[in-house]
């Protein structure tokens, strides 16, 4: 049995792109393989953490890559099995510590640490809509300036994506702005991405049109999401995102066959 009450901006994304995949993730939750670019990517969400651990002038980009074996450790602590899957071999680890270290360099290529104090680092996040469903996530960091102002900050460990395709970061971001809105009615005053694959960085100042739309927006996929439950139509969408998609072999869209639908008990604002 399942429950649809709660939103964060990657199970929104997934509907956008595929309502079938929400549902094998969401309602199924079915598992999934460990990736290797997930996995670099929390190692180094993991180092880029814990280096706002050591006092301003210390956070160096040495200080920062001597701490991607203790960050690796810890997870290896955390879940052995996925990382002798992921890197079997001495070999592997050293290809992944080398990946793991350019993209720290891209990191201090677009911002000095030394000159930031977060006030939080991923964060757990969440808000509730009037009508019940709850929006929830993690900001990896938020500053706040002497002013008072606040910075929600998601670090990207891929490249930049063509405008064409950057919606899903756009929405996590403005979708966070929201969160943050409903909790302390506060308005974001930057969003910014670090793209640490491509060493760019993309701002936006948020405005109240752009936190209404958000949740009119979120409030209308969530409609769709409600329908589709009621309904039990979960339509697959080809796009050529499907070739990277683990659900593919049972995807009706490529001639396989999910299992049932499991029985959701309750839906937000339902």
């Amino acid at each position: 049995m399942a429950e649809l009450l709660a939103l964060s901006p990657s199970r929104a994304n997934d509907f956008v792109q595929c309502p079938l995949k929400f549902r094998l993730r969401t309602v199924d939750r079915l598992p999934e393989p460990p990736s290797e670019a997930a996995f670099r990517g929390t190692l180094v969400h993991a180092v880029l953490e814990r280096l706002f651990d050591v006092p301003a002038p210390e956070r160096t980009l040495e200080q920062a890559v001597a701490g991607i074996s203790p960050a690796l450790e810890a997870l290896r602590e955390k879940d052995g099995e996925t990382v002798a899957e992921l890197f079997p071999e001495p070999h592997h680890v050293q290809r992944l510590q080398q990946q793991a270290r350019v993209l720290l360099e891209g990191y201090f290529s677009l911002e000095l640490p030394d000159k930031v104090e977060p006030a939080a680092r991923e964060q757990f996040v969440q808000a509730r809509l009037d009508m019940g469903l709850k929006l929830r996530g993690f900001v990896d960091r938020t500053d706040r300036a002497p002013g008072g102002q606040v910075r929600l900050v998601d670090y990207k460990t891929g490249k930049q994506p063509k405008p064409q395709y950057g919606r899903e970061a756009d929405f996590q971001m403005r979708f966070y702005a929201l969160v943050h809105w409903l909790s302390d009615r506060e308005l974001v005053h930057t969003l910014q991405l670090f793209y640490l694959g491509s060493r760019t960085t993309v701002a936006k100042r948020p405005t109240a049109a752009d936190v209404e739309r958000t949740e009119h927006e979120i409030l209308s996929l969530w409609d769709e999401i409600a329908r589709a439950a009621e309904t039990d139509r979960w339509r697959p969408r080809r796009s050529p995102l499907c070739g990277w998609c683990h659900f593919k072999p049972i995807c009706p869209a490529w001639g396989g066959t999910p299992p049932p639908t499991p029985e959701i008990t309750a839906i937000a604002g339902r």
